[in-house]
């Protein structure tokens, strides 16, 4: 088989789950490998995402025939019957069905009392993942990649093949006799991420360097979360501006959340623009952040006027898939 199947899964928790099968090899293989484990109890979920006619629809039919012959429950759905439920859906294609498939899965949890939801996504994923948002100019945060285990608007979810790559999958499925799904938009330049692991199919000897990059950035971000001070409400200019750099804008990152700011829209820049503030006296006094948080610098003193109500501080281990 070429790696532990039992080792690979043996992190996610009896119980009941939901898990994510496009009827591709990787998604098919994670179904077969959870199969094989008689504590817990699956539901299939597929999303029809609309984008390729015939071919869709045909791996919806391929996937809800595979949850029957192996006697899994399924849900399948179509885009156009989750999307215009979602407020606020983004532009972009690929962050966009993200969130539709995150809203079907969020809906399949709840509806069947389910602990939560299980992807598919490998170590070549993890590398893709980790050199795209190089090439974006991400800092350690984002270097990071995913997580094995995230919860998104309260839904937990678990990537248990984070360290299998994409060859061992294809060749379980190969020694096991189980057909998969090709789909071939992911072969289309449209989408970086394809152009990404096209770019990195022949160069597969960076992979190893780019996760390694990832696992230490997972560390700097351990330590930076564990020594970065909590700011008050209200604080002194100075306790901000005396930090070094790196903690200083995770402190602003925290405060920032803790006044209303949504933590995915707190790039560099924006953390970058509370430190300076907070350190030079000569730039504006009053400064407008997202989620419309108001700070103000008066007298040495740091404050916001709040635009939420804050319930809590934020984990303090923040690394982002």
């Amino acid at each position: 088989m070429g790696f532990d199947a039992l080792r690979e899964i043996e992190s996610v928790p009896p119980g009941r789950w939901a898990v994510g099968v496009s009827g591709g090899a990787d998604s098919v293989a994670l179904l077969l490998l959870l199969a094989d484990r008689p504590d817990l109890y699956l539901h299939v979920v597929h999303l029809d995402h609309q984008t390729r006619g015939a071919a869709g629809a045909a791996d919806a039919t391929f996937v809800t025939e595979l949850a029957g012959r192996m006697g899994v429950a399924v849900t399948t759905a179509q885009r156009d019957q989750i999307e215009p439920a979602l407020p606020r859906l983004p532009a972009n294609p690929s962050a966009r069905y993200r969130q539709v498939r995150i809203a079907l899965l969020r809906r399949v949890v709840s509806e069947h009392s389910l602990a939560g939801a299980i992807l598919a996504h490998h170590a070549d994923d993890q590398a893709e993942t980790i050199l795209l948002r190089l090439l974006r100019g991400s800092g350690p945060a984002g270097l990071c990649g995913m997580t094995p285990r995230r919860r998104v608007d309260g839904l937990i979810i678990l990537r248990p093949l984070l360290d299998v790559r994409r060859r061992q999958l294809t060749e379980f499925l190969l020694q096991r006799g189980q057909p998969w799904r090709e789909d071939l938009s992911n072969q289309s330049d449209l989408y970086a991420r394809n152009r990404i692991r096209k770019w990195l199919a022949k160069r597969a000897e960076l992979v190893e360097p780019l996760l390694h990059l990832g696992e230490a950035c997972r560390r700097l971000e351990q330590w930076i979360c564990s020594n970065a001070p909590q700011l008050d409400e209200r604080f002194l200019a100075r306790s901000l501006a005396n930090r070094p750099a790196i903690l200083a804008r995770e402190s602003a990152r925290r405060w920032l959340i803790a006044r209303g700011s949504p933590p995915d829209q707190l790039d560099r820049a924006v953390l970058q623009r509370l430190t300076t503030m907070a350190a030079d006296a000569a730039t504006a006094a009053v400064g407008q952040f997202p989620g419309g948080v108001t700070v103000r610098r008066r007298r040495g003193v740091v404050s916001a006027r709040l635009s939420t109500q804050v319930s809590s501080a934020p984990p303090a281990f923040r690394a982002t898939s």
